[in-house]
């Protein structure tokens, strides 16, 4: 009764929820460079990233944040980090994938993923979210990172 309770709750919720950005990407009305898809998530390149290889992990249901996915789509959704990590750790030769979940940005649950070298690589350069993005350089990293 509960579980079925949460998922009304969610659904109710999703409908009263203007799309995000991330819901158009899903729903192909905004191009990004896709690395991985399957039925209940998504992954893509940030058009910011903080380094390259910085990749966003997104449920396919829109929620504001992680904590309120059903228990399904919040196993998906971590399933998916964990492959995006070695798949980003085998392809970039990185010491680590490092996670970081906040979600001020857009109120559409997602996680991001990306190569760490060192603790300065975890924050990155605040400079980079007023440049424009290079669509080249994120569509070379695509096409390495793609699985």
């Amino acid at each position: 009764m509960q579980e079925h309770f949460f998922t009304t709750l969610t659904t109710s919720y999703n409908i009263a929820m203007q799309e995000s950005i991330f819901t158009k990407i899903i729903n192909g009305e905004i191009p990004c460079e896709k690395v991985y898809e399957d039925d209940k998530t998504m992954a893509f390149l940030d058009i910011h990233p903080i380094v390259p290889g910085h990749t966003l992990v997104v449920p396919k249901v829109q929620v504001d944040q992680f904590s309120d996915l059903s228990p399904e789509d919040y196993a998906a959704l971590w399933q998916t980090v964990q492959k995006v990590a070695n798949r980003l750790k085998q392809q970039l030769d990185c010491a680590r994938a490092c996670v970081r979940v906040e979600g001020f940005d857009v109120p559409h649950a997602h996680v991001h993923v990306y190569p760490c070298e060192n603790p300065a690589d975890f924050y990155g350069d605040a400079q980079r979210l007023e440049k424009d993005p290079d669509h080249e350089k994120l569509t070379e990293m695509a096409t390495k990172l793609a699985f």
